[in-house]
């Protein structure tokens, strides 16, 4: 009795290592920059305002837990999700914690009530808009992010890029980002 006791806890001490290295802010932040592609640790440091030492720290826990991998490239490392699951994961917890949180429904309504002309619209009509020319989409998520993945008919121009680029966007078309 006492053997399948030990192997009961020893088998829920495995899972609570997930469950730990998904604990740290700092961490899911890194684990959200990585589900958008494979990142330099300086970058992923750059990005979530942290310093190298303590990205690695953090991306050594993540790498431990088996849910990031490495190439290294020159003399940087890159790191990257080890597969869809660790990003489904995130995208579960994220959900969960919106859904029963107060403070973060608070919050994201605070973030989207703001801006005054947001208009809310669903994926398939967009698409059908940009495809007929009727809207252009817009990607202001940094090159690398758009490079990795990005909406049909999207055009990239980084946030950072936008005041100096907006001329080069129509002005006779709705613009949605």
């Amino acid at each position: 009795m006492k053997d399948a006791r030990s192997i009961k806890d020893a088998l829920y001490e495995q899972v609570a290592r997930i469950g730990k290295v998904f604990s740290s802010p700092k961490r899911l932040e890194l684990i959200e920059l990585l589900c958008q592609g494979e990142k330099s640790v300086e970058t992923l440091a750059l990005e979530a305002s942290l310093s190298v030492k303590l990205t690695s720290s953090h991306l050594c826990e993540l790498r431990l837990a088996h849910l990031v991998e490495t190439r290294r490239q020159g003399k940087n490392i890159c790191y990257r999700l080890t597969d869809k699951s660790v990003a489904d994961l995130w995208v579960q917890i994220h959900v969960l914690a919106e859904d029963r949180l107060i403070e973060l429904q608070l919050a994201l309504q605070k973030i989207v009530s703001q801006p005054d002309d947001w208009v809310n619209s669903d994926r398939d009509s967009l698409l059908k808009a940009a495809r007929k020319g009727e809207v252009v989409v817009l990607d202001v998520r940094p090159s690398e992010e758009y490079l990795n993945a990005h909406l049909p008919f999207a055009r990239s121009i980084p946030l950072e890029e936008l005041r100096q680029r907006l001329d080069e966007l129509p002005k006779d078309r709705t613009i949605v980002a």
